[in-house]
């Protein structure tokens, strides 16, 4: 067939090939992902700070292992609040440690730490406030 076979442009009118576009629905692809894309931004970055909070509580944890085999092993002191942020890169400013069971004749000791997670992820940190995660450790005392 040729362009200027009558049957080619029945074919093209017949619904083969894709419809003619009306001057209406020009820039309609443009519109909707400008609608869409702080909204994708957005779940994205809150995806991010979640990443943040997750990654903190393992280091918090970790923290709290070291902070009480410090504790179980030193009495008195400030020693397990040390060894929480020295091993495990906290805020110390945002770190609080609290042992429990150092005084004599007690089997074990225990410590419950609490950390304040800033949310410092642009725009979600406008939307979401602080976090504060805890994690506690317990270890049998070494000395008596």
């Amino acid at each position: 067939m040729s362009a200027t076979d009558p049957g080619s442009a029945a074919v093209s009118a017949g619904g083969c090939g894709p419809p003619p576009r009306r001057r209406s629905e020009r820039g309609q692809a443009t519109v909707e992902f400008a609608l869409c894309l702080p909204v994708i931004l957005a779940v994205l970055l809150g995806l991010v700070q979640a990443g943040v909070v997750v990654r903190d509580q393992v280091l918090l944890t970790h923290a709290a292992r070291e902070a009480a085999r410090e504790a179980a092993v030193q009495d008195g002191g400030d020693a397990p609040r040390q060894a929480a942020v020295a091993r495990s890169g906290l805020d110390p400013r945002r770190l609080r440690v609290e042992v429990t069971g150092r005084r004599r004749g007690s089997g074990r000791v225990a410590v419950d730490l609490r950390y304040r997670v800033p949310t410092e992820v642009p725009l979600v940190g406008l939307m979401v406030p602080d976090v504060t995660l805890r994690a506690t450790a317990a270890m049998r005392r070494e000395s008596d």
